[in-house]
């Protein structure tokens, strides 16, 4: 019998091969478009992390050089074990940081949640010009700010002479340094922060289930926290976060507006690996430092994992 099968052209090619070439190229696109950004994350993220990680094993020579053996006294430390008994110093730093972040989102919530409501009432054009005055101070560099913040809580000027007016203070005294003074440079470095991605979902906020819930009867209370509430939870906890995470670990603020005198995690960090030359043990706060940092990351999307689970998103 004759074999009536058609010789393959010239430009009719293998299934197989022209899957292995739609892989190579796809490959090549990705590269040639997420490569960048992947060697950016890895180069400066990642290796950088790891060294630090490396860093906070080992141990510091007499003259600030760093070397074997391998050690966990670094991370001892922190937790207040040493040579001469148990210091709460560290511990007590990390405590102030907490307090410090938790402080300055409550404070930034108390005022960021009628704001966002006030931006998202109003019309367009007044809408625009209200969320950029709540973006212009980032425009503003932070030491900037700081400054100004000095100047204001400072003896002569004008909210310390209201602090005292009030009985707050003693005439002649200042707002500056202190914590009130930490706490207010705080509050508007990161107050936007909260706002922004608050507003975005009260924007999205579906005003029928608030509707819904008063004809039913709910007190103010009960629709807020049973309509409001969990419709704006997804933005609230980002701003939480964004407020949180940064103010823990930041130290500009504490060091210019506290008069050098309040240390915290961040000034703590500075301190190691500047005066004191001591880069195992500041690699070592580092690094737990990045722990209270991804510990905050894995609560909020385990946190949005069972709101979509139960479809609340």
């Amino acid at each position: 019998m004759q074999n009536h099968s058609m010789p393959q052209t010239a430009g009719s090619a293998h299934p197989g091969m022209m899957s292995r070439h739609k892989r190579c190229r796809e490959l090549w696109l990705s590269l040639a478009t997420a490569g960048p950004g992947v060697f950016w994350l890895v180069f400066f993220l990642l290796v950088p992390f790891g060294l630090i990680a490396v860093i906070s094993f080992l141990s510091r020579g007499p003259h600030g050089e760093i070397g074997l053996p391998w050690t966990l006294e670094n991370y001892l430390r922190f937790c207040g074990f040493g040579l001469l008994g148990y210091d709460p110093l560290f511990p007590l730093i990390l405590f102030r940081s907490l307090m410090l972040g938790a402080v300055t989102v409550l404070f930034c919530v108390g005022l960021g949640f009628p704001l966002a409501f006030f931006i998202a009432g109003l019309d367009g054009r007044h809408r625009n010009l209200a969320l950029t005055l709540v973006i212009i101070p980032l425009w503003t560099n932070l030491l900037i700010r700081t400054y100004a913040w000095q100047i204001l809580l400072a003896h002569d000027g004008w909210l310390s002479a209201l602090a005292a007016f009030l009985g707050l203070i003693s005439p002649g005294e200042a707002l500056y340094p202190g914590w009130t003074a930490v706490t207010l440079g705080m509050v508007c470095d990161f107050l936007p922060f909260l706002v922004l991605p608050l507003y975005a979902s009260v924007e999205k906020l579906d005003w029928n289930l608030v509707e819904a819930a008063m004809d039913l009867g709910a007190s103010g209370a009960q629709v807020f926290r049973h309509a409001i509430l969990p419709q704006v939870m997804p933005g609230l906890l980002a701003g939480v976060l964004l407020v949180f995470i940064p103010a823990v670990g930041q130290f500009v603020v504490p060091d210019l507006l506290g008069g050098a005198k309040i240390l915290l995690l961040g000034n703590a960090i500075q301190l190691e690996f500047g005066s004191s030359n001591d880069w195992p043990f500041g690699s070592a706060i580092t690094l737990l430092a990045m722990g209270l940092v991804m510990t905050g990351l894995w609560f909020y999307a385990r946190m949005m994992g069972r709101r979509q689970e139960v479809g609340i998103l």
